[in-house]
C-alpha cells in the first residue's frame, strides 16, 4: 500500500514516472536522509565505515530562507553549522541567488572544500519563499551535486495545476523532494513524502542488512532500508482514507479556498490603513506588521492568539520582526 500511496501522491504533483519514495514521519527525517545522501555521495560512500575526519570539509548550500530543520540535519550528519552555505536570496519570493550560490561553490572548490549538495525551497515558512528551482538545478547539474527539494508546507498546493507554472516548474529532476500530507493535505501526523529519483543512492547510504533483517525468496522492497528508523508505522492508510473520503478535487477546493481566502484577508489588511504588508501572499501565506517597534508586533501577536478565534505566528524578515 505504500508504494501505491506514493505513486497516488507522485501522480497528483505532476512528477515524472520513475520516481518512488517513501513515507517518512516528517519532513526533518526526509531532510536528514537527503544530507547524509549528499555526505556519502560527496565521500565515494565511505564516510559510513571510515568517518568524516579524513574526508575535508564538506559543504551543503541552501538559501536564507530554510527552515532550521536543515541546520539541525547538518549538525546530526556530522557536517556541521560553519559548513552550511546560506546563500543570498532576490526578488518577491525571496529566491536563491543562483549566481550567487555558482560564486560561493567555486570559492569552496578553489579553498580545497568538497560541495556536495545543495537544498532549494518552495515555501519557505517563515514568509513563503520559493526558489526558482530551474536555475538552481542548473548550478547543481553543471557541479555534479545532489539536489533535494523542501516544499514541506507547499507542496500540498501542487495538486493544483495552476500553481505549477510558478512555483513547480523544475520540480522533476530534483535527486530527493519532500512534502508533508500531515499539513495542507490534512493527513493526520505524522506522514511526510519523500520523494526519490533514483532511491540506490538512499539505499547506499542507509541500508544495514545483518543476517536477522534479510527476507528470503522473492525481492521485496524493504522500506526500512530507505529509512534511519528500522521500525515504521502504518502512515500509507492515512492517506488511502484521506483521499477516499474527499477525492483530489475535494483536496484542491480546500487548497484554492484557503489561497484566496489568504489574498483576502491581505487586501483587508492593507486597506485598514495602519498596518504594513511586508511580503505579499505566497499561496496562503503573508506577513505584515502594526506601526510600533518588534516589542509591540509581538503584543499584538500575544492579544489575538490569546483571544483564541484565530491564531498567527511570529516571524523575523530582514531584521524586522
Amino acid at each position: 500500500m505504500e508504494g501505491v500511496m506514493v505513486d497516488w501522491m507522485r501522480r497528483a504533483l505532476d512528477l515524472p514516472e520513475g520516481y518512488s519514495g517513501v513515507i517518512q514521519d516528517s519532513a526533518s527525517s526526509a531532510t536528514l536522509s537527503a544530507v547524509l545522501t549528499m555526505r556519502e555521495r560527496a565521500c565515494g560512500w565511505r564516510g559510513n565505515k571510515e568517518g568524516l575526519s579524513k574526508m575535508g570539509q564538506l559543504r551543503i548550500y541552501c538559501s536564507e530562507q530554510v527552515h532550521s530543520s536543515i541546520d539541525r540535519a547538518c549538525w546530526v550528519a556530522g557536517i556541521g553549522q560553519d559548513n552550511l552555505v546560506k546563500v543570498g536570496t532576490q526578488g518577491p519570493t525571496c529566491a536563491m541567488d543562483a549566481d550567487d550560490l555558482a560564486r560561493r561553490i567555486a570559492q569552496d572548490r578553489a579553498a580545497g572544500h568538497t560541495p556536495a549538495g545543495i537544498i532549494a525551497i518552495t515555501g519557505g515558512t517563515g514568509m513563503g519563499a520559493c526558489d526558482v528551482l530551474a536555475e538552481v538545478l542548473a548550478v547543481a547539474e553543471r557541479e555534479d551535486l545532489y539536489t533535494h527539494l523542501d516544499a514541506a508546507w507547499a507542496g500540498s498546493a501542487m495538486i493544483c495545476p495552476e500553481f505549477r507554472a510558478q512555483f513547480w516548474k523544475g520540480a522533476g529532476r530534483f535527486d530527493s523532494i519532500v512534502f508533508n500530507p500531515h499539513k495542507w493535505l490534512g493527513a493526520q501526523f505524522d506522514c511526510s513524502i519523500q520523494f526519490l529519483r533514483d532511491p540506490s543512492q538512499q539505499l547506499n547510504t542507509l541500508k544495514i542488512e545483518p543476517e536477522y533483517l534479510k527476507t528470503s525468496g522473492e525481492a521485496v522492497v524493504n522500506y526500512s532500508e530507505w529509512t534511519i528508523p528500522l521500525g515504521r508505522r502504518f502512515r500509507a492508510l492515512k492517506l488511502w482514507f484521506l483521499i477516499r473520503a474527499y477525492g483530489l478535487e475535494g483536496l484542491r477546493l480546500r487548497i484554492r479556498n484557503h489561497v484566496t481566502w489568504a489574498h483576502e484577508l491581505c487586501e483587508v489588511l492593507r486597506a485598514a490603513g495602519p498596518f504594513e504588508i511586508v511580503t505579499e501572499p505566497v499561496l496562503s501565506i503573508f506577513t505584515f506588521r502594526c506601526p510600533g517597534d518588534d516589542a509591540t508586533q509581538q503584543r499584538l501577536v500575544d492579544a489575538i492568539n490569546d483571544d483564541g478565534r484565530i491564531y498567527i505566528t511570529q516571524g523575523m524578515h530582514e531584521g524586522r520582526k
